[in-house]
């Protein structure tokens, strides 16, 4: 039975970071604290977690990092967790082996993917990621449209000055290469909390939504994703993620997260609030006792924007 919080949300969604080292150095990443690898879940504790989290009504997992793909037991841990009977598993990644992975990933069961992909401007893309895999991440998408990953999605964080002029050149790619482009907001969080950061490079995703009503054909909203927009034009689709000062996007979050580390994270913008389950795991608890922990953290959820 699926599980609602205090203020009538209910939890249908985790994501899961099953890392927390990179294979890039994204210069906005808010890093949720560096884990060593020998400290790192296992996939035998992913798959206890998985299976609590599915005991507790919920339907779908997603895998991020860091970045997911580093690890080498990653195609054990996507098996497991689809072998639960999820209605879907997906996973988010930087796409620089994409490539090598994407079909083996949805022979383990993967049904979909994110790749977090900010510019097809080569010296933009080594700035921001301080890496040279742009063609790498192209050809990654590329296969895992191919391997039918759908719907593969482009996860685009928009900065001001430095990629917000790219968007229609990133829907277009989008378009013909089958993929969705994704725009998400730049975030700030109390894991970076470099005021003159954000300020520098924030753009107004209000603006991009102003162009993107005059120009779609249709527009729908997903209630039980943070009541995201969708604006289908010519022949596709761009998402827009939004969760800054978004009293919506609070209103109607149905996601818990948990941490490279094992906490279960009731909330994107908040790390006060944490509720470990990696020692009590690693002690012998019980699974009742690992429920408890999980009802714990969905109590522990409240609307972090609630003006307005």
């Amino acid at each position: 039975m699926v599980k609602t919080d205090n203020f009538q949300r209910p939890v249908l969604s985790l994501r899961i970071s099953i890392t927390s080292r990179c294979n890039i150095n994204c210069f906005y990443c808010h890093h949720d604290g560096v884990i060593p690898k020998q400290y790192e879940m296992t996939p035998s504790e992913i798959e206890r977690i998985s299976r609590i989290a599915k005991n507790l009504g919920i339907k779908k997992i997603r895998l991020s990092g860091g970045e997911p793909l580093i690890r080498g037991d990653i195609i054990d841990i996507v098996k497991r967790i689809s072998a639960l009977g999820f209605q879907d598993v997906s996973l988010t990644t930087n796409g620089t082996l994409l490539k090598e992975y994407a079909q083996k990933l949805k022979e383990a069961g993967l049904n979909r993917v994110n790749v977090s992909f900010d510019t097809l401007n080569p010296e933009t893309y080594r700035f921001i990621t301080q890496s040279n895999y742009l063609n790498q991440v192209k050809e990654g998408i590329k296969e895992a449209v191919k391997a039918d990953l759908y719907p593969v999605k482009v996860n685009m964080v928009i900065m001001r000055d430095l990629n917000h002029q790219e968007i229609w050149d990133m829907f277009q790619f989008c378009k013909e290469t089958g993929a969705i482009l994704q725009i998400i907001e730049l975030l700030k969080t109390e894991s970076c909390p470099d005021t003159d950061f954000f300020d520098d490079y924030h753009y107004d995703i209000g603006i991009i939504e102003g162009e993107l009503k005059e120009k779609a054909t249709d527009i729908k909203t997903r209630p039980f994703m943070q009541d995201r927009k969708k604006y289908f034009l010519e022949g596709s689709e761009i998402e827009v993620v939004r969760p800054m000062d978004n009293t919506e996007f609070c209103k109607n979050c149905t996601r818990l997260r948990i941490t490279p580390d094992g906490n279960l994270k009731p909330c994107l913008l908040r790390n006060d609030n944490l509720v470990d389950l990696m020692e009590p795991i690693r002690r012998g608890d019980s699974d009742e006792k690992l429920e408890k922990l999980f009802l714990e953290a969905i109590s522990n959820r409240e609307p972090y924007y609630d003006h307005c």
